[in-house]
């Protein structure tokens, strides 16, 4: 614990919503919590197993939740009331911008799925209702004419899609996550698998539609039992605070995160992709002024 821990006025007990066990916001999310809990004074950071993007805007943005971690793009389709979201969510800002969110799109090496195309007719895990996952996948399978009509489109996190996948359950499953990501290590530690590249001209016109997209590569070194390289898109995974808490308080917040940045890495090498040189790229809203004026500093 910091000898000289910092005292803001604001909220005593801050809700910090992450995803799945078995995703990247979670650990992430919860080393985040731990920093700002042993760092700033009379503030204790609570972080929560969520259903990611969506679930956690909707809970912010509801006053239930204090911050959260989400995808560019859910943040940006919430507050303009578009996409997944039937009308405008709102009452949250960006604090800062983490990683790049690969869609990992898994199936195991004999499942002779070697294309998008491929998935056609297949029972395909697309990720909880309701989530970011959800949404990549049903983006991508348009870019391709595709729709979960034409696939058997099971709903379902990440760690029970591995499972499925490993039991023959399913075919295939899309994952949004940071690579690598824990339920395909597992997976990966037991049956050899396969990721589904997606073709150069179809990335560019999820770029062109989807402005969050950017074009990434996936290593050959990124999973055990995988010997190739995959070519997909990805977005930015970001934390986002509820408006309701002061400046101060998310200025001392995010401050003792980037100070205490190794205790971040420790938990999830993601972390070591936190800087203040790339806070900012990828944040599709408005920045909330704690967070602004820290950044700011930091110029």
């Amino acid at each position: 614990m910091a000898e000289n821990l910092v005292e803001v006025t604001g909220l005593k007990n801050v809700t910090f919503l992450t995803g799945g066990e078995a995703g990247t916001y979670f650990p992430l999310g919860t080393a985040m919590a731990d920093v700002v809990t042993n760092n700033v004074d009379g503030v204790t950071v609570n972080a929560l197993v969520s259903g990611a993007s969506v679930v956690n805007i909707n809970d912010i943005s509801a006053g239930e939740a204090d911050l959260a971690l989400v995808q560019n793009d859910t943040a940006f389709y919430a507050q303009e009331g578009s996409k997944m979201f039937e009308e405008v969510k709102d009452g949250y800002s960006g604090v800062f911008t983490i990683y790049p969110e690969t869609i990992q799109i898994v199936t195991t090496a004999d499942s002779g799925i070697e294309t998008v195309e491929d998935l056609v007719g297949k029972r395909v895990a697309v990720g909880d209702v309701g989530s970011g996952t959800e949404a990549n996948a049903e983006q991508i399978l348009g870019a391709h004419d595709i729709t979960f009509d034409d696939i058997s489109a099971e709903h379902m996190g990440f760690g029970d899609a591995s499972t499925n996948l490993q039991d023959g359950n399913i075919d295939a499953a899309f994952v949004t996550s940071g690579t690598p990501t824990a339920s395909i290590q597992e997976l990966s530690a037991t049956t050899d698998i396969r990721l589904v590249s997606i073709n150069e001209d179809k990335i560019k016109q999820l770029m062109d539609e989807y402005p969050y997209y950017a074009k990434q590569e996936i290593s050959a070194d990124s999973y055990e039992n995988f010997d190739s390289t995959a070519t997909t898109v990805a977005v930015q995974a970001m934390l986002i605070a509820s408006n309701d808490l002061p400046e101060d308080q998310v200025y001392e917040m995010v401050k003792a995160i980037f100070e205490n940045k190794g205790d971040i890495e420790e938990a999830h090498e993601r972390g070591k992709e936190l800087t203040v040189e790339t806070a900012q790229d990828g944040m599709s809203i408005d920045l909330h002024p704690g967070a602004e004026k820290y950044l700011n500093e930091q110029e």
